[in-house]
């Protein structure tokens, strides 16, 4: 009985090394992206909304979705130049690059949304955010990671 009892211990130790040896190659960034996605996204939706009823509190809402983006984007950006920096993980260029240019429309596009008025959505706003929604589609794929793992015999 005590034979049994000790195999236990070591598969439950081997079990719980492994599972977090797994949490700490988790790059962080991989959780936060999805985040400002959703928001730039959700952004997308009230500038649409606002368009076909004028309504301005979907400006509003629009405004609020896009700066809540930015903040995860930049959370998501320091997470993975910790990554980068620590040696853990190596840039992903493609991604990289789509989701700063993603980004960086964002932020002219919260510029353009503090404007007074229907312009400061239509046309200009709605093309801007169409445009972020439609590069984070395409960069959909690649699961928006902005780094990947450094891996011994990996081509990459």
């Amino acid at each position: 009985m005590q034979h049994v009892r000790m195999a236990d211990a070591g598969l439950t130790r081997e079990a719980s090394s492994s599972s977090k040896d797994s949490a700490r190659r988790q790059a962080i960034h991989k959780l936060l992206v999805p985040f400002s996605v959703a928001y730039f996204t959700g952004a997308f939706v009230t500038d649409v909304l606002y368009w076909r009823t004028e309504e301005v509190t979907w400006e509003r809402f629009s405004v609020w979705l896009i700066t809540i983006g930015l903040i995860m984007a930049g959370l998501a950006a320091i997470a993975a130049l910790i990554d980068v920096a620590s040696g853990r993980q190596k840039p992903a260029w493609p991604p990289l690059v789509g989701y700063a240019l993603a980004v960086f429309l964002s932020l002219a596009n919260v510029f353009i949304h503090s404007r007074d008025g229907y312009t400061a959505v239509v046309p200009t706003g709605l093309m801007l955010s169409g445009f972020v929604v439609v590069i984070l589609l395409a960069m959909a794929p690649a699961a928006w990671a902005l780094t990947s793992p450094h891996a011994a015999g990996r081509a990459t």
